[in-house]
């Protein structure tokens, strides 16, 4: 999808594929992290992309100086605050890409929320590019496409379905000014209570600035929960 929307736009599309090491917690995620990069490329052919980077780590970490990102304390929260050092390896590699390709144009999904406005807020006064944030893409079952899916069972697949049905019921709920708080409660203690699933956080936060000061035109909610063991991520 964020070929296609590239696509639209330039006239020429680049798409980049690195499994950035620094930004993961634990060895075993990178080590079991879904990688096909056979099956990626002819997927670009097939939408006729233009080029690819695929560079390896020594190439995108043989200067130092540009490698270092450091995070400010208001902005370790979510995502940041459970995976420490996770976004600012994220930051790295963007900024290198960035010195590298010096693009006009740059395309992120909205799955990743946190990181896209961290980006945004990382860019701004250092490149000219005009960041687009794409709609997060969903399976018929609600759930939001992540290359971690591949890694669930059936069984794993409901059990991340009915969570995201459940959290989307609530926002409706919530925009029709139902007491949320109490809500959000019974949401946490059903989500519980499903077997071989752990919540992380379930948060809401102003969707501009990831602030607990949100009203009810301004908000989002923010999840990440294991599904027998595999991290998942989401936002509504």
């Amino acid at each position: 999808s964020l070929i296609k929307s590239s696509k639209k736009i330039c006239k020429k599309t680049l798409v980049s594929i690195f499994i950035n090491p620094s930004q993961f917690n634990k060895t075993n995620d990178f080590k079991n992290y879904p990688k096909n990069l056979k099956k990626d490329i002819s997927i670009l052919k097939r939408l006729k992309v233009d080029y690819l980077l695929a560079p390896n780590v020594k190439e995108i970490y043989i200067n130092k100086k540009n490698s270092k990102i450091n995070l400010k304390k208001k902005d370790k929260v979510m995502c940041a605050l459970y995976r420490p050092g996770h976004f600012e390896g994220v930051l790295a590699v963007i900024n290198q890409f960035l010195i590298k390709i010096k693009p006009k144009h740059i395309f992120f999904g909205e799955k990743d929320y946190q990181q896209l406005l961290l980006i945004k807020k990382f860019i701004k006064n250092k490149f000219k590019i005009t960041i687009h944030k794409c709609p997060t893409i969903r399976s018929k079952d609600n759930i939001a496409l992540s290359s971690r899916n591949v890694l669930l069972s059936k069984t794993d697949i409901k059990k991340s379905s009915y969570i995201a049905n459940l959290i989307l019921n609530f926002k409706r709920n919530m925009k029709r000014n139902i007491s949320f708080k109490k809500h959000l409660k019974n949401i946490i203690h059903k989500i519980n209570n499903i077997k071989k699933i752990k919540i992380e956080y379930l948060e809401i936060r102003n969707k501009i600035n990831l602030s607990k000061h949100y009203n009810r035109n301004n908000f989002k909610i923010f999840i990440a929960y294991y599904n027998n063991k595999i991290r998942l991520i989401d936002n509504y």
